[in-house]
Order: C-alpha cells, then structure tokens, then sequence
C-alpha cells in the first residue's frame, strides 16, 4: 500500500471515498469502473454492481480503491467458503458463481488475443473443474514473524499487500492437505520462532502421502501412468481435471500425417510419456538435466520403449531431434513468461506440422501467438481449461498448424 507521505493527491485524495459501477473484471481478477471517465479499480467488487470504495494510490492513468461496501450486489454474487476471503489473496473468485467465472475467463482470454496477439478466434468454453474445492494438491504457506511478536504467521500474502495473511485453512486445498497444515502448525511455531528472516513451507500430497520436504522425490499418477518429480518444483496441483486436458492436447497433436511428437519445456516428461502410445516415437526436450533424469527414470518406471528424453541446450532445443517437422507434433508448456525469443526462432527452423501450447498465462501465450502466426501459423482451437477454481487463474491449450 502507498504510505500517506508517498501518496500522489491527484486525481483522488489519500483514503477519499468514491461511488461506482463496477462493469468489468480484469485479467487479475479486480472489478473495474469509471469516476468521471477516470478508471478505478476494486477488488473483490463485481460487474453490475454499485460500490463504495477508499482510494489509496493514484496511478498515471487509474487509481487502485479498497472496498468499503455494495450499495447494489450483482445477482452472480453469492457467500464465499473462505471466513478469511478478501483479507488472503490467494483467490479472487469465491463471491462469484462458479458459472459466472468461467464466463468471465472465457471473455478475458479472447481480449488477451485480440489486444497483445492481435489474433481473432473463437475460445471455447472452459472445461469447468470436477471439483469446485478441495482440488489443490500443493500448498507453499509463507511464514513470517511479526516485530515484536512471539508468534509466527502462517499463510499468505494478503490481498492488499500489506504484509501477511496467517491461513489455519485453506478451502481449496484437498482434505490431506488441510489436515497436515494442522498437524504441522504446531512443529512449525516452534521451529520457525528462531528463525530470522522469513521464507516459504512446502504441502504436497502425492502416492506417498503429504511430502513436506522440497527436495524429496515423490509419486504421483497420471492417466494410469506413474511419475517421480522433486517435491518443490512444478507438477500440476489439480489432479481431477489434468487427465482431460492431457487427452485434449494429445488429440490436437494427433491428426493425420503425423507420426512423432515433441514434447518441449517436458519437465519429467508428461506429455511425451502419456503420447507414447499414439506415436511412432515420442521426444521429451528440457534444459535441466535433472528433469530429464528423472523423466528417464519415469519412462523406465512405465515401461515405455518408444521415447527419449533430450538435455538440449538453450542455443540447440532440436539440434538432437531426427523427425522431419513436416511429420511432428510439438506440445509447449512453458513457465507462466513463455517462451523466449531464442527457443521460438529454433521452434520456427524446426517447422513442425503443429504446435499444441499449454500455457497457465494467457497474456503471455498471446504475445507468443502474435509471433507464431507471423511466422507461418494459423490459430486453429483455442480450448481453456478450469484448473484453478475460485482464482483468476486459467490454464490455456492453443493449436496452431503451418500455413501451407
């Protein structure tokens, strides 16, 4: 939050309380209105709805507002499960029908297209979750002590950013989580009252249990697959609906003419280890060897024969892949920046037949979309898929195929 003394006193002053409509959600989930035609935007606050709201920092061209009460509720509004909703900033979404969400991502990705990828396509409706809640599978509290507190908070960033949220439980978590972070909270007050600075905690429920060292290895299945990963570092955390969007992505790869598949940014080796019984061959590509160790290791856990796995150089992805591109496939599921300039000149010298991006952030797929089809790409399916319930946050499946 802006302090008193840093505040820029136009157009708005420090804690002035305005009234307006709210007639928009942005891509971060904060409602957005007009006070003579100056943007103000609300979190928490929902389009149709009228709000009183409390300025507390003026931007060049809009000011951010807490909100202090509806005057007039959206009929999508409805009592979130979370007591603490509002106060974490772990979700966005709890005061909406889960309906209405789903809409509201649909339309926030189509303007995402259309404003930083210049691209028109029609989107899909989102796949919706099986589980509204209780779907997450790892959780990573912060902890922090308070000055001159002789208790440890344990939680989240608070959704005005002013310091730490302390979380007893979190209702989108799955149940084994929720009771571990009980059983854990007491260890952890004692542990961490010694400590210093302040840092991150680790709940990951897998085959094994719930892991809380970030360093071990753990299980989890998939599609009737097993795979080993460090317990700290990324594996999709909805497990309900991954195994749709897996299937939904090998179907875009796996049309006529093509016989092999790529799976770049392959981590432990999802994609191309599920695909493996579609293709002639599968490749998984990754820069860090220590993925592609252990997705080595999954392959001979699943018995898989007819794929390989690549440590390939930033300045060579494809350098050790021997299909011609004419008759490949290429799934990208890059961290939430996406992919860098470098890996799309060599992913455009390989010229696959198609290209499958898995993306959690839509604006930066978009700007990748802009670049794919100014290289000799067409957008063919734009399919979003509901992984984060109650968030702001979508997970995204484009198709492109080579303009012929």
């Amino acid at each position: 939050m802006a302090r008193k003394t840093q505040f820029n006193p136009n157009p708005f002053a420090y804690h002035q309380e305005v009234e307006l409509e709210i007639t928009t959600l942005t891509n971060l989930g904060d409602g957005l209105g007009r006070v003579d035609n100056w943007v103000v935007m609300v979190p928490f606050a929902l389009p149709g709805e009228r709000v009183r709201a409390r300025i507390w920092r003026n931007h060049k061209t809009y000011s951010e507002a807490d909100l202090v009460t509806v005057l007039d509720p959206s009929p999508d509004r409805v009592e979130p499960r979370c007591p603490i909703f509002g106060e974490c900033g772990g979700c966005q979404y709890q005061n909406l029908r889960y309906d209405k969400q789903l809409e509201w991502k649909r339309r926030q990705i189509r303007e995402l297209l259309e404003r930083l990828g210049g691209v028109e396509a029609d989107v899909g409706p989102p796949v919706p979750a099986p589980r509204e809640y209780g779907y997450r599978t790892k959780l990573t509290p912060h902890y922090r002590k308070p000055r001159g507190s002789d208790r440890v908070l344990i939680g989240f960033l608070r959704s005005d950013r002013r310091g730490l949220e302390d979380v007893p439980a979190c209702p989108i978590a799955t149940d084994a989580i929720n009771a571990r972070l009980r059983s854990e909270r007491p260890r952890w007050q004692e542990e961490l009252l010694a400590r210093k600075r302040g840092g991150t905690l680790l709940l990951r429920e897998c085959v094994e249990g719930v892991e809380t060292d970030m360093s071990a290895t753990v299980t989890q299945e998939v599609a009737d697959l097993r795979f080993r990963h460090r317990a700290g570092e990324f594996f999709q955390n909805n497990p309900y609906i991954l195994p749709r969007m897996i299937e939904h992505v090998l179907q875009e790869a796996e049309v006529a003419g093509i016989r092999h598949l790529v799976d770049a940014y392959c981590g432990v080796g999802v994609f191309a280890l599920t695909g493996a019984c579609r293709f002639e061959e599968t490749v998984g590509v990754e820069v860090s060897e220590a993925a592609v160790a252990l997705a080595e290791e999954n392959r001979e856990l699943n018995g898989i024969a007819n794929c390989r796995f690549i440590a390939g150089s930033a300045e060579s992805i494809f350098e050790q892949v021997a299909f011609r591109g004419g008759e490949t496939a290429v799934v990208l599921d890059p961290p939430r920046r996406g992919c860098d300039l470098r890996f799309l000149e060599q992913l455009a010298g390989f010229a696959p037949a198609r290209v499958v991006y898995v993306s959690c952030d839509p604006a930066t797929q978009a700007r990748d979309a802009k670049w794919l089809v100014g290289h000799g790409y067409r957008v063919e399916r734009v399919q979003p898929f509901d992984l984060f319930p109650q968030t702001r946050h979508i997970e995204n499946v484009m198709t492109f195929s080579r303009a012929m």
